[in-house]
């Protein structure tokens, strides 16, 4: 079936993790709006895609209504309002602060457990985002070069802390996120609820939707929308999709 929306993880898929786009990537993103909706999903606050991609676009107004962004794993939902010439949210699964609270302790206690509780971190460890929850073992700001040393390093104690997480708080959704962090959510409010989101706000069916994500094995948090059935290429930086983006631009340009 004809692909009529483009989906994308953000760190390490579209550019270095917390780092904005390359010129080149915002060229092609332009380029691919004239042909594609686009929708950024990924487990960064609202303020994070902005500053990484939005800012980073020279692309007329009336292009960036074909724009979708989903911050916080698919929990929060933005469109642009041209009349407004502003980002409007469209939903907001919020955590309670019950729940944040709840949710802080057992993150922290699992991290310390596995030894992975950084002494000097960049910035806070655990940040609340509202509707999510995200643990960096590094602390948030960290560098992007010590971010994938350590997750060459510590990629299995992670994945440990992950399990040990998940065990203690069975109601909600726990997720590998970036290279040094963890997303936690609702049960069922992930990728593949913000995809969902997307199909009734435009009115598509999941087979008109192609994603490129580099989380897309299981425990990821790409890896909801595989398996929702939704058609994915797995990537491992953002130069990978720069390539598939090429590919992409030259059939689409051929069929035109």
């Amino acid at each position: 079936m004809t692909k009529k929306v483009i989906a994308f993880d953000l760190d390490d898929t579209l550019a270095v993790t917390k780092s904005p786009i390359s010129d080149r990537m915002g060229e092609i993103l332009v380029k691919l709006l004239e042909h594609y909706d686009i929708c950024i999903i990924s487990g960064g606050k609202f303020e994070q895609f902005r500053k990484q991609v939005v800012d980073r676009l020279e692309a007329p107004v009336h292009k960036l209504n074909r724009l979708h962004l989903m911050p916080t794993c698919g929990t929060r939902y933005y469109r642009y309002d041209e009349l407004k010439n502003e980002w409007k949210i469209q939903y907001a699964e919020d955590l309670s602060e019950a729940e944040k609270k709840n949710i802080i302790a057992v993150t922290e206690q699992a991290a310390r457990g596995e030894g992975l509780w950084p002494d000097n971190p960049y910035g806070e460890v655990i940040e609340d985002r509202g509707s999510q929850i995200s643990i960096s073992f590094l602390g948030q700001q960290a560098p992007a070069e010590e971010k994938y040393a350590w997750a060459a390093k510590h990629g299995e104690d992670r994945l440990k802390v992950r399990s040990a997480i998940a065990e203690q708080i069975p109601d909600f959704e726990v997720r590998a996120g970036g290279s040094t962090t963890i997303d936690i959510t609702r049960l069922g409010i992930d990728k593949a609820y913000g995809m969902q989101k997307l199909c009734e706000a435009i009115d598509i069916s999941k087979e008109e939707i192609l994603f490129v994500g580099d989380k897309l094995d299981e425990g990821g948090n790409d890896y909801p929308v595989k398996a929702m059935g939704i058609d994915t290429v797995a990537v491992e930086r953002w130069e990978d999709t720069i390539l598939v983006l090429e590919g992409v631009l030259g059939v689409t340009d051929t069929d035109d």
